[in-house]
C-alpha cells in the first residue's frame, strides 16, 4: 500500500488540523459523532475521514453535521448487516 501521508492522526493531529482543543475531539469520539479506532486506552482517527470530512464541506459550500452524518453512516451499516 503506497500512500503520500499518514494513514491515520492522532486525536492531537486532528485538534490541531481543526484547530480545535483536543478535548472537543475526544467528546465527539465518545458521543460516537467521530469516526475513530479505539486502541486499548487510545484513540487513532483515519486520515480519509478527515479528508472526506474536508472535501464534503468544500463541495457543499456550507456547514456538514459531522454528528448527522456519522449518525447516517451508522444506519446504513447497520441496514446492510441485517
Amino acid at each position: 500500500m503506497t500512500t503520500n501521508g499518514p494513514i491515520f492522526y492522532t486525536v492531537a493531529e486532528v485538534a490541531e488540523i481543526l484547530r480545535v482543543d483536543a478535548a472537543t475531539v475526544y467528546r465527539s469520539i465518545r458521543a460516537d459523532a467521530f469516526p475513530a479506532v479505539r486502541i486499548r486506552s487510545r484513540y487513532v482517527i483515519p486520515a480519509g475521514a478527515v479528508i472526506e470530512m474536508a472535501e464534503e464541506a468544500a463541495r457543499s459550500g456550507g456547514c456538514i453535521d459531522l454528528a448527522r452524518r456519522t449518525q447516517s453512516a451508522r444506519h446504513h451499516r447497520a441496514d446492510h448487516q441485517r
